[in-house]
């Protein structure tokens, strides 16, 4: 018969995670997502946990940039990085142009879904206008993305929202995408 003897928990690690441009030094259990270090370790709420599966986006960051499922990495592999929470979009008691267009254009019911919402829209319009196609991109060859309702909605697929302010979403984003924010 096998000998079952459980394992000590990993040892906690020292990180320091660039949050919303201040540095945090943390110990945690190298195990630990980085949704949970937001939420538990640096109390930024904001960051909401839905599915924990990475199939909602109500969890959804930005690292350097790009638009992440906080749920789906652990918080010690983004030592280095820069990371963005809907906390800290607002600038000089300013909203972010996405923020002020979801305001505007009622982007939200609940509200549980829409910081990820907002966060994943500031990512997705970056990959547009890098020139990343998607499904439904009509020409992948194009230098230029022509940010139709429909690829709008595609490249928005992984943020769902259980209360369907998809029309308000969609034209949120479009407001900041055409310019009529800035």
């Amino acid at each position: 018969m096998a000998s079952t003897t459980r394992q000590p928990p990993p040892a906690a690690m020292s990180i320091g995670l660039n949050v919303n441009g201040a540095v945090h030094s943390l110990e945690v259990d190298p195990r630990v997502t980085l949704l949970d270090a937001l939420r538990e370790h640096l109390q930024l709420t904001g960051t909401k946990k839905g599915c924990d599966h990475g199939q909602c986006g109500a969890c959804t960051v930005l690292i350097n940039g790009r638009r992440i499922n906080s749920c789906l990495t652990l918080a010690v592999m983004h030592e280095g990085d820069h990371i963005v929470t809907v906390e800290g979009l607002a600038s000089a008691g300013e909203l972010h142009p996405m923020q002020a267009a979801f305001v505007e254009h009622d982007g939200f019911q609940c509200g549980y879904c829409t910081p990820g919402q907002i966060c994943s829209a500031i990512g997705m319009l970056a990959e547009a206008q890098a020139g990343w196609p998607s499904h439904a991109t009509a020409d992948v060859a194009s230098a230029e993305i022509a940010l139709t309702d429909a690829e709008i909605r595609e490249r928005m697929s992984g943020n769902i929202c259980r209360c369907a302010a998809y029309p308000n979403i969609v034209a949120a984003i479009r407001d900041v995408a055409d310019g009529a924010r800035t």
